[in-house]
């Protein structure tokens, strides 16, 4: 079972976007994911909530509230069945949350904006997880599952050809972390939330260009091999408190 956590202590850089279509994705294509929401506002969970019946389906778990009927140790559990998990967080952690966030992770996606403030609070939020996670900036591996947790960056909302995007493509390619893909700013991604659906699951032929920039993602997170413990049907309920 592999655990994906997208996280960034950045707000509004489009952490329940990539949540949300990467779980979309996977459901599309035969894995049963869970959806994890830890964010307060609950948008990840909303979207489960209006998502159609004729599409694939996602284990979605409200992990921001807890639920007054049941022990938080079985509202974390999941169906046996579940072979992805997608772990959508909040902004602003403390480094207590962040340091439980590595430690339950086999894989932390950190979504940025093309924008200089982003960039700033981006390149500090690397170098905290880094430290917290003690983990070589070579290799990022040595904690967390069995072969290790592995970090990779997401561009997010980007425009190709702009000043701005190469002023990001530079900097992700000064601090040593692999740059995995860019999702270009596209209305598409709002109509398919406000549907309950992902990018991959929309019938538009428009939206091809977008689905392609999806799969250097997908490849980059199968070739981390055999990650986590397969037997494994729960999350540590201790995570974020």
């Amino acid at each position: 079972m592999q655990k994906i956590m997208v996280l960034n202590a950045k707000g509004g850089c489009g952490k329940t976007t990539i949540s949300t279509n990467l779980a979309a994705c996977y459901a599309s294509r035969g894995y049963y994911p869970a959806l994890l929401d830890y964010d307060n506002q609950g948008s990840a969970s909303n979207w489960l909530n209006i998502r159609p019946e004729h599409v694939a389906p996602i284990h979605g778990i409200e992990a921001h509230r807890q639920k007054l009927t049941v022990t938080r140790s079985w509202q974390m559990r999941m169906p046996p069945k579940v072979d992805r998990v997608i772990i959508d967080t909040p902004a602003a952690a403390n480094n207590q949350e962040l340091t439980n966030y590595v430690r339950q992770s086999d894989i932390i996606l950190i979504p940025v904006l093309p924008s200089p403030i982003d960039i700033h609070a981006t390149t500090d939020f690397i170098k905290e997880i880094l430290v917290i996670g003690k983990m070589r900036s070579d290799t990022f591996r040595g904690i967390g599952a069995a072969n290790g947790t592995r970090i990779g960056v997401v561009a997010n909302r980007v425009k190709e050809n702009t000043k701005v995007y190469n002023t990001l493509q530079t900097f992700l390619a000064s601090i040593k972390i692999p740059f995995i893909t860019g999702f270009r700013d596209s209305q598409y991604y709002v109509h398919a939330f406000v549907e309950g659906v992902g990018i991959h699951e929309l019938r538009d032929t428009r939206t091809q260009y977008l689905r392609q920039q999806w799969q250097p993602l997908l490849d980059w997170i199968d070739d981390t091999g055999n990650l986590g413990d397969d037997s494994s049907i729960g999350i540590d309920p201790t995570i974020l408190g």
